[in-house]
């Protein structure tokens, strides 16, 4: 092992440095420049570890999720990569609830963000959260690329996708249903990752 692969080399240095400030604003944007003065490496160097933004992105949000959430359904490869994505999805509805308690968090959420014109500190916050959000999904797919099973494209689309499906399918868990909620989610969740897996 190099001295720069080491635990105090310039790689983990901007990939610490990089996690810090997500850490200290989800909704940072990690240039090239802000990152390397605070890891206290050149921009060369950055460039040299991760010669693209993607690039320096992904790793940052592997090494986040892998210590945040390290049973990760997404890392299970006994599952087919359609199942997974689809357990770790159903994982983001989970505390949402089913019926009451999903009207009760749908009432807040329309309270804090939609019932008045939102301040600058509540729109900060929902953008925060939103964007949370889509780092998640964006984990997940860059998982499934790395594997080739979709393509290691911009995923911009496919997670703006996945995200409104998922806003959706909460919003219904608060609705009455005639069908089981279980299974017409189940059905809906396979069809998004199928659109998103498709080549």
């Amino acid at each position: 092992m190099t001295q720069d692969e080491g635990p105090t080399g310039s790689r983990e240095k901007i990939l610490a440095a990089a996690a810090a400030m997500l850490a200290e604003d989800v909704t940072a944007r990690l240039s090239v420049r802000a990152v390397a003065a605070r890891a206290g490496v050149s921009t060369g160097s950055l460039r040299f570890h991760f010669p693209t933004q993607r690039e320096l992105k992904d790793a940052v949000l592997a090494r986040i999720y892998t210590h945040v959430f390290p049973d990760d359904p997404i890392h299970d490869r006994s599952l087919a990569p359609r199942d997974r994505l689809v357990t770790c999805l159903r994982q983001v509805l989970a505390p949402a609830g089913v019926g009451e308690q999903a009207r009760q968090a749908w009432t807040l959420a329309h309270q804090r963000y939609i019932a008045s014109d939102p301040t600058n500190e509540v729109r900060t916050e929902y953008l925060a959260i939103e964007r949370g959000g889509w780092q998640r999904i964006e984990h997940w797919l860059s998982v499934l690329a790395d594997e080739g099973a979709l393509p290691a494209e911009d995923h911009a689309r496919r997670i703006k996708f996945l995200l409104t499906v998922l806003n959706g399918l909460s919003i219904e868990r608060a609705l009455p249903a005639e069908d089981s909620i279980l299974k017409t989610e189940t059905e809906t969740l396979y069809l998004a990752v199928d659109a998103v897996l498709a080549p």
